[in-house]
């Protein structure tokens, strides 16, 4: 426990010091990519600190130099590192309006484009996916955890619809993205670090052409049975691996 106190501790001094940095290069004019990019460092730093080793599986399916909208599974904090971290390019964080109000840590986010969105009032919600869409004619891309909150059993929970409006608005396609094994990690509600390895799982772009809003659920049911399906096989592969790995020890 007095190990996880310590990480906390230095991660929220390199937080805060990033985050700094991150206001400062505002003042910049089109800070926006480089204020990702030192984003994407934290991350890294954060992930070595904590000893969170992440394997990437699909890299190749990520499309390049074309917007596209991210859609991955929830179980922790550390999935904003593992995603933020691991996933190239340049994207934007639809992110709760919650994280917003940090200071200095929200700040710089705003800084970096990214949205806030408060799921609790339809019209704000609205702006926040009209300002998303904007990013994504810009050529930016999107990222997002459609369950809207994390899961503290591993199960992937049902998703929000509002995400699903955007990418069919913006003829954009969804990159479906599965990770296994950051609940173990750093469980919700939980400021234990356990030292550990992460599955990120990248999947083909599924594209929205022959979706409407009528039929959205279609869309969401299909992207919501991958994200599973991918989660489903590479934990139970993961599984099979220690039992393998415990019998030879034995």
């Amino acid at each position: 426990m007095l190990r996880s106190a310590l990480l906390v501790t230095l991660g929220i001094a390199i937080t805060g010091f990033i985050s700094l940095w991150c206001v400062i290069f505002s003042v910049i004019p089109n800070s926006e990519n480089r204020i990702h990019k030192i984003a994407n460092l934290w991350a890294k730093i954060l992930l070595l600190i904590s000893n969170t080793k992440v394997e990437i599986i699909g890299k190749e399916n990520i499309l390049k130099g074309k917007p596209q909208v991210f859609m991955a599974n929830h179980q922790s904090d550390f999935d904003i590192l593992i995603v933020l971290g691991h996933i190239p390019g340049q994207f934007r964080w639809i992110a709760k309006k919650e994280l917003f109000q940090i200071p200095i840590f929200g700040q710089a986010m705003k800084n970096a484009g990214y949205i806030e969105i408060d799921r609790q009032n339809h019209a704000k919600a609205l702006q926040s996916l009209d300002e998303a869409a904007l990013r994504i004619r810009e050529g930016k891309s999107v990222m997002t955890f459609p369950e809207g909150t994390r899961s503290r059993d591993g199960e992937i929970k049902s998703f929000k619809q509002g995400t699903f409006h955007l990418a069919i608005k913006a003829g954009v396609p969804i990159v479906p993205v599965s990770i296994v094994g950051s609940g173990r990690i750093m469980p919700k509600r939980s400021l234990k670090v356990t030292p550990g390895r992460v599955k990120l799982i990248i999947d083909k772009p599924i594209e929205v052409k022959e979706y409407t809003v009528e039929n959205r659920h279609e869309l969401i049911d299909r992207v919501r049975n991958v994200i599973i399906n991918n989660y489903d096989h590479w934990r139970e592969a993961g599984t099979k691996n220690i039992k393998d790995m415990e019998k030879e020890a034995s």
